[in-house]
């Protein structure tokens, strides 16, 4: 029987001395971790229920991350972290377009792989619930791309919309331009390219001011934006 006091996370990786390093490093910090190596199994472990939160490797046998995360999403929104190959954008991209709520290319640091799977508890509110995501006065709903803002309902285009997901899903830090770039556009930033200021123009009139008067999209000179509550 699951201990409730403990996160359930289902690891989806074929590398077994990975999963093994892993399991024991996260025990302390409080996961109960449950191991499948292949996709296929993995998909329907995390359709069974009963698990907080996915780690999802891209390369895997049977049944790729990929398509393994397309079979979860058309049943659940459990939070998934993707594991993709350092400099893999392609891989990057398109799971976050099926849903991924973050991604971390390996090798990987324990520490930051633990700090990013509470980021992501945090915005599903500590349950497998991650429909919502709330950053102070702002709601999107990724699955149907929808988002309001102060509960007045937000007329966002796509790229406006991908833009203020990055942003949401790192409130109160800083993203830089090229990552959102290469998240919300699904290209390289190229060195003239000044699309993403022109689309985080149009959503700071769109979004209006904070209660002190500043925009809750800040410019971080030289770094990127970064959305405030």
């Amino acid at each position: 029987m699951n201990d409730t006091s403990l996160i359930q996370l289902l690891l989806i990786d074929d590398d077994t001395e990975l999963c093994a390093m892993l399991s024991e490093y996260l025990a302390p910090e409080g996961f109960a971790v449950t191991v499948m190596h292949d996709g296929e199994s993995g998909a329907r472990a995390a359709l069974g229920g009963g698990y907080d939160v996915v780690i999802l490797d891209v390369m895997m046998p049977r049944l790729n991350g990929i398509d393994a995360l397309r079979r979860i999403r058309a049943a659940s929104h459990i939070p998934v972290l993707m594991l993709t190959a350092k400099g893999d954008d392609i891989d990057r991209i398109v799971g976050l377009e099926l849903g991924a709520d973050d991604y971390l290319p390996k090798p990987f640091n324990p520490r930051e792989l633990v700090a990013r799977l509470r980021a992501i508890l945090r915005r599903g509110g500590g349950t497998v619930d991650a429909m919502l995501l709330h950053a102070g006065s702002l709601t999107l709903r990724p699955a149907e791309r929808t988002a309001d803002w102060g509960g007045q309902a937000l007329d966002l285009t796509s790229t406006e919309f991908n833009l203020l997901e990055v942003l949401a899903r790192h409130a109160g830090h800083v993203v830089g331009k090229a990552e959102l770039s290469e998240q919300a556009l699904g290209r390289k930033l190229t060195r003239f390219d000044r699309s993403i200021d022109m689309h985080m123009s149009k959503l700071r009139n769109k979004l209006g001011l904070l209660a002190d008067g500043r925009s809750p999209i800040q410019t971080v000179r030289g770094l990127g934006y970064q959305l405030i509550n």
